[in-house]
């Protein structure tokens, strides 16, 4: 069984910083890729950020490139997002998913662990 504990959430001004983390538990097998996902009141789902266990890759949404940084801890089973720069439109709910699979996609529906969510919200 995997579990995901995300943290790390909370509110901030834009353009300050925030640290999300993801504890794992459960086969390795199913974490192959960790990625990010966040959803703001009335709208989708939408991919943010993602980490493949294969080489480190990373796949990051436009709207967060340059500012937004993924990384994976093996040791300690966690993921992090490192939220630089915030603005206002980043607010919403930020979920940790995973999928034991090889590619690293940006589709909500390809994942089949998620954590429960943690609030961002970003002040002006």
């Amino acid at each position: 069984q995997v579990q995901l504990v995300e943290s790390g959430g909370g509110l901030v001004q834009a353009g300050g910083s925030l640290r999300l983390s993801c504890v794992t538990s459960g086969p390795t097998l199913s974490t192959i890729i960790m990625a990010w996902f966040r959803q703001a009141p009335g709208k989708e789902r939408e991919f943010v950020a993602g980490v493949h266990s294969i080489g480190n890759l990373t796949l990051y949404a436009d709207s967060v490139k340059g500012r937004f940084f993924a990384s994976r801890d093996y040791v300690k089973n966690t993921t992090f997002l490192q939220m630089n720069s915030l603005k206002v439109s980043d607010t919403a709910v930020y979920y940790c998913a995973a999928r034991g699979a090889v590619r690293l996609t940006r589709n909500p529906a390809d994942y089949v662990y998620w954590g429960q969510g943690t609030q961002v919200t970003v002040s002006s």
